[in-house]
């Protein structure tokens, strides 16, 4: 049984089916302002009676004052007092529906899911075969050591490796695997695209994710306006993010601040413009040992 994650997180088991029916719900009325049958029709394959069935339990067992039925837009929109039950209420949750259409669209081109006036860009596919995925995930379950055959841009040339993964990581653009290297004897970042054959997990290994002192180590970075920018740009970028006094908070693992920096195009060297660069890290001086360009 699944539990609810929003306001209500924890009141109501329900089956798994019906709180994704319900999160779309939320997520089409609060986001796009009009909710039909068809988009419960569409998203999970069900009739007509069975969608507007969902919409009516939604109301009368769950929220009954989120939405209202609105003639003229033949759907429902959402209530002056509406209060996400399902879901947080953040664009984070509208953009991953938008990712999942887009998914969608591209594998099934005969199944017209995306009925937006939106357009999502997807980061460009890596070849990460699932040869190479199940055996590392493997291998970081049960602490197993694993013989591969890496590429570098150092040393472009397989070469073979003894590894001891611990976690899986998507950085955004890419998957990697945190791993104690034992030919360098420190844990590294191994790109899962770069691994040339299968991966063969063999004996157990000794070094996990309790031994990973980047791993181990939090941190928070600062995000902020570029304070090269003038009083009223600031205000304008502070905003575009959200910011609160100011700065945006992210906290992260000391061994993924360098991704994050990379995600965000922050420009520790302050060598971009103001205009292209729009923001910068506050804490540079706090984080500066784990940051690559400052030789951490």
């Amino acid at each position: 049984m699944a539990r609810t994650t929003g306001q209500n997180a924890g009141k109501w088991p329900l089956r798994w089916d019906l709180l994704l029916r319900y999160r779309l719900i939320e997520v089409i009325a609060l986001w796009e302002g009009r909710l039909t049958t068809n988009h419960l029709q569409r998203a999970f394959g069900i009739g007509r009676q069975q969608a507007s069935k969902d919409i009516n339990q939604y109301l009368s067992e769950h929220a009954p004052e989120n939405l209202v039925y609105d003639r003229s837009l033949k759907g429902y929109k959402p209530s002056p007092d509406f209060t996400p039950r399902f879901t947080r209420g953040v664009a984070d949750e509208y953009l991953q529906m938008m990712h999942a259409r887009e998914d969608l669209s591209c594998a099934f081109e005969a199944l017209d899911v995306r009925e937006l006036n939106t357009e999502v860009l997807l980061p460009p596919r890596r070849d990460l075969r699932p040869a190479v995925l199940r055996p590392i995930l493997q291998a970081c379950r049960e602490g197993l050591r694993v013989e591969i055959r890496y590429a570098s841009l150092r040393n472009p040339v397989p070469e073979e490796r003894v590894i001891q993964p611990h976690t899986v990581v998507h950085s955004g653009l890419r998957w990697h695997v945190r791993a104690w290297c034992e030919k360098n004897s420190a844990y590294r970042d191994f790109v899962l695209s770069r691994i040339e054959d299968d991966p063969e997990p063999v004996t157990e290994g000794w070094q996990g994710a309790d031994e990973d002192e980047a791993w181990q180590t939090r941190l928070t970075l600062e995000v902020m306006p570029d304070p090269r920018l003038d009083t009223r740009q600031q205000a304008m970028i502070a905003r575009d993010y959200a910011m609160e006094d100011g700065r945006l908070l992210i906290p992260c693992r000391a061994a993924l601040v360098n991704y994050v920096v990379q995600l965000l195009h922050l420009d520790v060297a302050d060598n971009r413009a103001p205009e292209a660069q729009q923001i910068a890290l506050g804490n540079r001086e706090a984080v500066a040992a784990w940051l690559w360009g400052d030789g951490g």
